[in-house]
């Protein structure tokens, strides 16, 4: 069944990968929540096949990515395994440093945003609740 609008957005909040610096993730997940989100939090070092088992388990609309390290490299893989779950819809931001060459590879592969250092609450919480609106209207029926 499709969401409406009055039903939060669901974020999966997690680090794939070696790197351990999960500060902007916690502040991230904090504020998601705050305006009123259901955030699902996991501890750093995911494997791509569990974010996507999480991702399918809890019925997320956006997976947010934090990388300080080159963990970024890796959402590529994560987002053909998405494609490969049927959970195409599902958006995926990537947060924290980005080389801009990186950043376009990323998009390339079908990520839907990338926010820097510096991004502010309310720019990372209105994208977040629209690309949560539009992976609930292309979300496949049961």
């Amino acid at each position: 069944m499709n969401q409406t609008a009055t039903i939060p957005a669901r974020v999966l909040v997690t680090k794939i990968g070696l790197d351990g610096h999960d500060r902007g993730s916690r502040i991230i997940a904090a504020f998601l929540r705050d305006a009123g989100m259901e955030v699902i939090y996991t501890n750093p070092w995911q494997k791509i096949e569990t974010v996507v088992t999480l991702a399918m388990e809890e019925d997320v609309d956006v997976i947010g990515i934090s990388s300080l390290a080159t963990d970024h490299l890796l959402v590529p893989k994560l987002m053909v395994a998405l494609k490969a779950a049927n959970l195409g819809h599902i958006r995926v931001i990537v947060g924290g440093i980005v080389p801009d060459e990186e950043e376009t590879d990323l998009l390339e592969a079908g990520v839907s945003k990338v926010f820097h250092p510096g991004s502010g609450r309310e720019e990372i919480v209105v994208e977040v609740e629209r690309l949560a609106r539009e992976a609930a209207a292309e979300r496949p029926e049961d």
